[in-house]
């Protein structure tokens, strides 16, 4: 994780907003998620658009874009088959199958960086916007 430290960066104000993002929704009622990339030229990871907090996985899939990674953290209440409350914390790694190499290898070298900073409690691959179609049923299985 050492070499991840050096290359890629948050600013303090990101990494605030990422402890209270993780604080504030672990009791939600309602879905919550914010989308950050990584600065190409900088390497810092900062959140994509201007504190945008998502409610449902449908407004998450129209700002995701069609050639290019990003990560999404993601709070999920739900009712699991036994009725008990539960809200994951996960960090969706969407990964396009039509981005290029280049933008692959940053974000490939910044995702335990973010998972571990975020401190979500997993990670869960995407390639395509549908594939948040199936997130309550594969977070439901755990």
């Amino acid at each position: 994780m050492a070499s991840e430290s050096r290359l890629y960066t948050f600013s303090g104000e990101t990494k605030e907003h990422l402890r209270k993002f993780r604080l504030s929704t672990s009791r939600a009622k309602d879905p919550q998620a914010v989308i950050y990339l990584v600065d190409k030229s900088t390497h810092e990871i900062r959140q994509d658009d201007d504190k945008t907090v998502y409610s449902t996985l449908e407004e998450i899939g129209d700002d995701l874009p069609d050639h290019s990674p990003r990560f999404v953290l993601l709070s999920y209440p739900l009712t699991l088959s036994d009725g008990r409350a539960s809200v994951p914390y996960v960090l969706l790694y969407y990964l396009p199958d039509t981005c290029n190499a280049e933008m692959r290898m940053i974000y490939a070298g910044a995702k335990e960086l973010m998972r571990s900073t975020s401190e979500a409690g997993r990670v869960i691959d995407i390639e395509c916007v549908e594939d948040l179609e199936d997130l309550p049923k594969i977070l439901a299985s755990d």
